[in-house]
């Protein structure tokens, strides 16, 4: 019994250990399809939160990426909205390369974040 709790243990503390750098764990698509959105919450800061989100972004070596929100699309039912929600759309970029990327970011529900496959958040 106490060899499975250690283990379990172990487990769980390594996890949340490498859970904020870690690409490995996420979904292909986490962040990169209106279907698995970014949930940075918070609907009176949404916005701020958005951007504090981006500007945690790195590539896996270190690079630094610029953004600029594209518009909204893809309305949802949110119970953290009265009228609903709509994913705000980012264009990212990482800084010396040509090309950008496009992220789905949802600022009324709360998630666990991660950095999608390919980046890191410092």
């Amino acid at each position: 019994m106490n060899k499975i709790l250690f283990f379990f243990l172990a487990c769980t503390l390594l996890g949340c250990a490498s859970s904020g750098t870690s690409t490995s764990k996420v979904a292909d698509d986490y962040g990169y399809s209106e279907s698995n959105p970014i949930k940075v919450g918070g609907i009176s800061n949404g916005p701020a939160n958005e951007r504090a989100y981006l500007q945690r972004l790195r590539t896996v070596d270190g690079k630094s990426i610029s953004f600029q929100r594209r518009g909204s699309c893809c309305p949802f039912e949110t119970s953290n909205s009265a009228w609903g929600g709509m994913l705000d759309i980012y264009e990212i970029q990482v800084i010396g390369d040509t090309v950008k990327k496009i992220l789905f970011l949802n600022m009324y529900d709360k998630g666990k974040l991660y950095a999608p496959k390919g980046f890191v958040l410092k």
